[in-house]
Formats: structure tokens, C-alpha cells, sequence
């Protein structure tokens, strides 16, 4: 079947903005770029302002409407891309090859947030998706420890006129972190404006490439740094980490309502609740419910979103990332804990 743009236009104006209830041909949402290239098309759709609310579910929109109007073949995920009236039309947003941007989130320190990030992006490469990891916990920079990289330095090319960060591959995954480009005996005394121009290098210089899922951690509590990675992605959704105990669901609702605000409006995949029991390794069947029994999961009731999952407290967790090795890549009910939680994430990206 040969494809043509009024085809794809046809297609296209029986997606409607629901901001406005009008369909994007004749709002002049879609940009004049559209490629086709055999069965590849790819094409931009334009939006008022930046981090529009509306933006994922209008792009899931249009790649089901091409599938159902044009052909069902058309190779359509993830080449359409998302441009806003307050940029320049010729900028390409960051990361404009990943298919979902997710960060993980927690109100306080010492959640677990980054074991769950690590397990998480092991879990989904696992999964067969292409994954990439950006450790932007800029002040205590834990994912090089996690995968046993901690002497890697990252290299550097260059492309199409531009020096790219080439990110450090292990066990399938891309991952950056500003550990690489720090001596890790060192305390890190940065204001916030030189902190987000870091991360800020690390995702619009790494040289990412085509990704399914691009996972963040995020440094706990809510900052500039935070600030600037809503602006600058357009993320799929956020993961709130949290233990179960109330002074850590006080802090959990404070992250949550830090993208829920108007300016920001990050959809919210879900709750994960770590440390939910602890279980001695000479007991495996018992639950010792030191931090309070199902927090999160009332939490989850109380905001009307989804409980990813939960993961227990075992002594294997704290060893596995001493040892670089993610637990989630052994066998066992913590493996398989880590894994569902890849499995629920993937379906609540499926579902926004």
C-alpha cells in the first residue's frame, strides 16, 4: 500500500484536542513536516504551551488512528513527535527518540528510591525494551555503585557537529550518572542553578539514542532540579517511592502534589511501597510489619491512583546493590517483586 499526507491527514482529523474538542487538521495542531518513508511515517504535532496536559494520550491518538484509518502496518510508534508554540519550530525537544520518560520520585531520603529506579530499568531491559538510566541525584550520585561502574569514564564523540556523551552501557542498559565525572571521596557543594545545568548537560548531550524508556532518578524532596527536568521533558508520568510509615506518606503526598500542580501536571503512574515487611532469611514465610502495615496502599486509595507494587525488606536488597548487581537479575520472590512492578509501570504508561 503506498501512503500519501492527505491519507495521513484524513486519518488525522478524527483525533480531537480535548482542550478544545476540535480535531488537529483543522485546529492546525499538525506541523508542516511530515515524512514517509516506505511504511515509516513520522510527523510533529504542535502544541499552545509547554508540558501540555493533554500531550501523551493526543500522540497515542494519532498513532491509533493511522493504524485503523490507514493500515495497520504503518511503523508510526514513536515517530510522531511533540513541539510547542513556545519554542523555536526548529529546536528538537530533548530526548525526541524515547518513547516514555518516567521519573521516580520520592518526598524524603531513604526511601529505597534508588534501588527501585535501578531494579525497575533492569526489570523493563529484561522485558526487551530498550532502557536508559539517568542518575539525577545530583548530590549523592548512587547508580554507578548499583551497577558496579564506579571506575567507568564515560567517553566522548563527536556528531553532527556537536561533542555527545556516550553513556555507559551495563546489563543491557544506558546509564549516566554525575558520579562518572566526580571523585566519589568528595562531598559535592553545588547551588541549585549549577546542579540543574548539570543534569541538564547529562540528558541534552548523552548520546541516548532510541530508547523505549527512559527511567530518572530523581534526588528526594522537591528542588530546582526537579523544576527543571518537568520543563525540559515531556515525562510520561511519575513514581512516588515511600515506606509505609506516616512521616514518609507525609512527604510521599508532598511529592505527589508537586506534579500535581496546574504549571507542572505530570500524570502519576503509581505508588511503590518499599520496605512494606520485613522477612528474616530464616523465616522466608514470615512478615514482620515494622513500618506500619499498607500505607502506601491507602495512600493510593486516598489520591485515586494505582499501587504499583510492593517490596519487602530482605538483607539480599542492601547486599545486591553493594555488589553491583541488581537484585531483580537473580531468582526468588524479590526478583519477582521487582518484575510485576516493571509489568504494572508498563501498563499504566499503556493506560495514560
Amino acid at each position: 500500500m503506498t501512503y500519501y499526507p492527505q491519507l495521513i491527514l484524513d486519518a488525522l482529523s478524527h483525533v480531537r484536542y480535548p482542550g478544545t474538542g476540535k480535531d488537529l487538521v483543522s485546529s492546525g495542531m499538525i506541523e508542516d513536516d511530515m515524512r514517509i518513508e516506505g511504511k515509516k511515517v513520522s510527523f510533529s504535532v504542535v502544541f499552545n504551551k509547554l508540558n501540555d496536559p493533554f500531550a501523551n494520550s493526543v500522540i497515542k491518538a494519532c498513532e491509533q488512528a493511522i493504524k485503523t484509518y490507514v493500515d495497520p502496518e504503518v511503523e508510526i510508534e514513536g515517530n510522531v513527535f511533540i513541539k510547542s508554540k513556545q519554542h523555536a519550530p526548529n529546536i528538537e525537544r530533548p530526548l525526541s527518540h524515547v518513547k516514555h520518560t518516567i521519573a521516580v520520585a520520592s518526598g524524603k531520603g531513604g526511601v529505597g528510591k534508588s534501588t527501585v529506579s535501578a531494579n525497575l530499568a533492569m526489570a523493563l531491559a529484561q522485558m526487551g525494551y530498550k532502557v536508559g538510566l539517568l542518575d539525577a541525584d545530583i548530590y549523592g550520585p548512587s547508580m554507578p555503585k548499583m551497577f558496579n561502574v564506579e571506575d567507568a569514564r564515560p567517553k566522548s564523540i563527536e556528531k553532527d557537529g556537536k561533542t555527545k556523551i556516550l553513556p555507559i552501557e551495563v546489563n543491557g542498559i544506558k546509564l549516566l550518572s554525575i558520579g562518572f565525572f566526580v571523585n566519589p571521596n568528595e562531598a559535592l557543594v553545588w547551588r541549585g542553578g549549577m546542579a540543574s545545568n548539570a543534569i541538564k548537560q547529562l540528558i541534552n548531550d548523552g548520546e541516548w539514542g532510541d530508547l523505549d524508556y527512559f527511567v530518572v532518578d530523581l534526588p528526594p524532596g522537591t528542588s530546582d532540579i526537579h523544576l527543571t527536568l518537568v520543563q525540559m521533558l515531556q515525562l510520561s508520568g511519575a513514581i512516588i517511592v515511600s515506606t509505609p510509615q506516616q512521616v514518609a506518606l507525609a512527604d510521599a503526598r508532598k511529592g505527589l502534589q508537586m506534579f500535581e500542580v496546574p504549571s507542572l501536571k505530570v500524570p502519576i503512574l503509581g505508588l511503590i511501597e518499599n520496605m512494606a515487611w520485613f522477612t528474616p532469611a530464616e523465616l522466608p514465610n514470615n512478615k514482620y510489619y515494622i513500618f506500619g502495615k499498607d500505607g502506601c496502599k491507602r495512600l493510593a486509595e486516598e489520591k485515586k491512583t494505582v499501587l504499583l507494587g510492593q517490596i519487602p525488606l530482605v538483607q539480599a536488597v542492601c547486599e545486591s546493590g553493594d555488589l553491583g548487581r541488581p537484585i531483580v537479575m537473580d531468582d526468588g520472590e524479590l526478583s519477582k517483586a521487582f518484575k510485576d512492578v516493571a509489568i504494572n509501570v508498563v501498563k499504566a504508561v499503556e493506560n495514560l
